[in-house]
């Protein structure tokens, strides 16, 4: 399977959720009118795209209506699309990632961290950086043996500590073997932690400031987890976490289970954080760099879709 055929499978409950209820007012017109509108910004509100991230959107396009002077007027489906776009393209960022790199995943309970970390060590392996995994995670031995199994899989490097030992301890531990072993790509499982916790909040806060006394110097990226399955609550989980720690990026896990996909517009849109990735299936495979291009032209057919 294609790239673009993966971005289009893992957001088709999305895209039908978004136009599956405008085919009649977008099939191919260059009229915009208050009801058409209205339809639009419901439409993307449906899709997950956040109120006032919708309400942006939709204002945009009319306004791109208005100006649209030209002999052969472009369709309100083509201003939408260059609209999304836009949004998901000002806060793009390039996947090539300096060595060496640490990359810290954070999240809550159940947003797929550890599998994620298992599948970025197989996809960064696989690209021939020398990688290593830290189990930081040592509340939930089921988190340290899934590692194992992944590490295994990708033929990396794993590094674990006791059951129950500090979470930071293991990081300063893991990171300064990596280093000196020549690792350029170390890659951190930590706990799963409620955003309003602040206890769990501090020890992430500690984890951080650890690792860059163990790796001084070293490029850090804090990635936080989210299952794109919790919509809105993804954006009030990642305004906490990037509060209390500069989040770098942002990976949505399941993505292709729910017609709420367009959490990553409301992202883009409300908090000015990159999509690095897309989980869009269980396979080591499934988890994508994102692409805001194919994104949106998966997440919303181009004009002839809507052809009658």
């Amino acid at each position: 399977m294609g790239l673009f055929d993966k971005f289009k499978n893992g957001l088709l409950k999305t895209a039908q959720e978004l136009t599956g209820n405008l085919q009649f007012f977008l099939q191919g017109t260059t009229q915009l009118s208050k009801q058409t509108l209205k339809e639009l910004e419901e439409g993307l509100v449906r899709a997950d795209v956040g109120s006032m991230t919708a309400r942006a959107i939709a204002k945009e396009v009319e306004t791109a209506v208005k100006n649209d002077t030209t002999s052969e007027r472009v369709s309100v489906v083509q201003h939408l699309r260059k609209a999304v776009l836009e949004k998901l393209l000002k806060v793009h960022v390039s996947d090539d990632l300096p060595k060496p790199v640490i990359i810290l995943l954070i999240g809550v309970n159940g947003a797929g961290k550890t599998t994620t970390a298992g599948k970025l060590a197989a996809h960064f392996s696989s690209e021939g950086r020398t990688v290593l995994l830290a189990a930081a995670d040592t509340f939930r031995a089921a988190a340290e043996e899934q590692l194992m199994e992944w590490a295994q899989r990708a033929k990396v490097q794993l590094i674990r500590g006791a059951h129950g030992a500090a979470p930071s301890s293991i990081v300063f531990d893991a990171l300064k073997s990596g280093i000196s072993q020549g690792a350029d790509c170390m890659v951190v499982d930590t706990a799963g932690r409620l955003h309003n916790r602040s206890n769990l909040m501090e020890e992430l806060k500690k984890i951080v400031r650890v690792a860059e006394k163990a790796a001084p110097g070293v490029h850090q990226e804090k990635w936080l987890v989210l299952d794109a399955n919790t919509g809105q609550n993804a954006l009030n989980q990642a305004k906490e976490f990037h509060k209390e720690v500069g989040l770098t990026g942002l990976i949505l896990t399941k993505i292709d289970g729910t017609a709420k996909g367009g959490i990553v517009v409301a992202l883009a849109g409300e908090l000015g954080l990159p999509v690095r990735y897309l989980g869009v299936g269980e396979q080591v495979e499934d988890l994508i760099a994102f692409d805001p291009q194919m994104f949106v032209e998966a997440l919303i057919p181009n004009t002839a879709a809507y052809s009658s």
